[in-house]
């Protein structure tokens, strides 16, 4: 998720060390969902399993962190990752983004289901780390976000997407929803709309 600035506006500021630091820890954890696609072609009850299990761990620590305990490990990579928005609220993101990927392995077929995976990791992940690092130009059609970060949103999926299927329409289409979805001022549930509708473009189109 990129974090949408006021519309029709274009910001040169440059982000400061820490915001960077913070944005590179959640693209991180982003990027890691993509290997359930891998884990899904052994076992895909499994690792559907190992996501749910996951968001209640991560669950369980948010609790205890709120209510001023820590979970090893945890707690400081939560902490690291929390956006100012986020000070004093439990952080939705991670639980979207394992509820995104569960989602489409339950819902779509493959390659349908790892393509709006990978749209969710690298498409999502690196339009917000492209955006946040380098982008300048906002215009009022993205809704605050940056060209930029669009523009890599878009590259990503239609690589990932053109690398699984080797049709270019397909790839076209699914970068195309991805991108579109991610300008959407949709907080953290973007970890559920993006790759929902990309898996439903693909799906329909093979």
């Amino acid at each position: 998720m990129e974090i949408a600035l006021p519309v029709g506006e274009s910001y040169g500021k440059a982000p400061s060390w820490e915001e960077v630091k913070s944005e590179v820890v959640r693209k991180t954890i982003h990027f890691l969902i993509a290997l359930s696609p891998t884990l899904a072609s052994f076992n895909r009850p499994l690792t559907v399993t190992l996501l749910a299990l996951g968001t209640l761990v991560y669950t369980y620590a948010e609790g205890i962190r709120l209510s001023g305990g820590t979970v090893p490990l945890v707690s400081s990579i939560t902490a690291i990752a929390a956006r100012p928005r986020d000070q004093g609220r439990f952080i939705l993101g991670p639980v979207t983004l394992a509820l995104g990927a569960m989602l489409a392995l339950l819902l779509y077929p493959s390659p349908a289901a790892s393509i709006a995976i990978y749209a969710l990791a690298f498409g999502d992940g690196l339009a917000s780390l492209v955006g946040k690092l380098f982008g300048r130009f906002r215009p009022g059609f993205l809704m605050g976000k940056s060209l930029e970060g669009s523009a890599a949103c878009f590259m990503a999926v239609f690589v990932s997407a053109f690398g699984l299927t080797s049709h270019i329409r397909i790839a076209f289409f699914a970068a195309l929803t991805a991108t579109l979805v991610e300008a959407l001022p949709l907080e953290d549930y973007d970890n559920i709309a993006l790759p929902l509708s990309v898996g439903f473009v693909v799906a329909l189109m093979l």
